[in-house]
């Protein structure tokens, strides 16, 4: 039986809620809505969506304080859809734990192309399927189980979000080897090969993983800068 993909949209804007709500039902999903921060959170415990579409400019809490209160109960997938583009407050939405971040006006095919990119990526990571040594990645002291989706180091569990996980298993996946932004974004985000990315995106959340997995943040010793090009993930010597 296929199980249906709840998500919460949450938006002062009417209007923004109805055409997100056809759009989504097209596309297989069910819609849930609230229009300021109080309901999002209610909504959010009751129902446990998939996935969360949020804006900043809401009433009673505001989507960064939505963001950080569900980010202390679940890494399920926020993308931040608003009308606030400054890059302060682009980094500011990624550094408290959204996966993406979308400025309004925005382009509807892009956002359903974000949202089928990662849920679809979720739900390969969490299928049923027997353990293999390929879903168990050992690297120096790190050990990285990506049936469980559990990343330890030194035995110590670290909590990561699921585009943290996604992207640090691309980057294990392929340790030794320079992984571009470009690809990084078409990969874990769904980008599409296009002359302007927001690789912006990468490098806030490189910064975020290091924060939690490196000693020394500014002197990092696993996941390395390749400069002009992107990240690598150092194998030990």
């Amino acid at each position: 039986m296929r199980i249906i993909k709840k998500i919460l949209i949450v938006d002062a804007d009417v209007h923004i809620h109805k055409i997100l709500a056809y759009r989504l039902s097209i596309l297989g999903y069910l819609s849930l809505h609230a229009t300021d921060g109080e309901e999002a959170i209610v909504i959010f415990k009751e129902q446990l969506p998939d996935l969360i579409i949020l804006d900043i400019m809401i009433s009673k809490i505001d989507g960064f304080g939505v963001c950080q209160q569900i980010r202390q109960l679940s890494s399920v997938p926020i993308i931040i859809l608003t009308g606030l583009a400054s890059l302060a407050d682009k980094i500011a939405g990624l550094e408290i734990g959204a996966d993406d971040y979308i400025v309004k006006p925005f382009a509807i095919k892009e956002l359903e192309a974000r949202i089928k990119a990662i849920l679809r990526r979720c739900s390969y990571a969490t299928m049923n399927k027997l353990d293999s040594v390929d879903d168990i990645i050992c690297i120096g002291e790190f050990i990285l189980d990506f049936n469980k989706r559990h990343i330890y180091k030194n035995h110590q569990k670290i909590q990561l979000t699921n585009i943290e996980f996604c992207l640090l298993e691309l980057l294990m996946r392929n340790a030794g080897q320079p992984i571009s932004r470009s690809i990084i974004l078409q990969e874990v985000w769904g980008y599409g090969s296009t002359k302007f990315l927001p690789t912006r995106v990468v490098d806030v959340h490189i910064y975020n993983i290091r924060s939690k997995l490196e000693t020394n943040i500014r002197n990092p010793e696993y996941i390395l800068t390749i400069r002009n090009m992107g990240y690598l993930f150092q194998k030990p010597f």
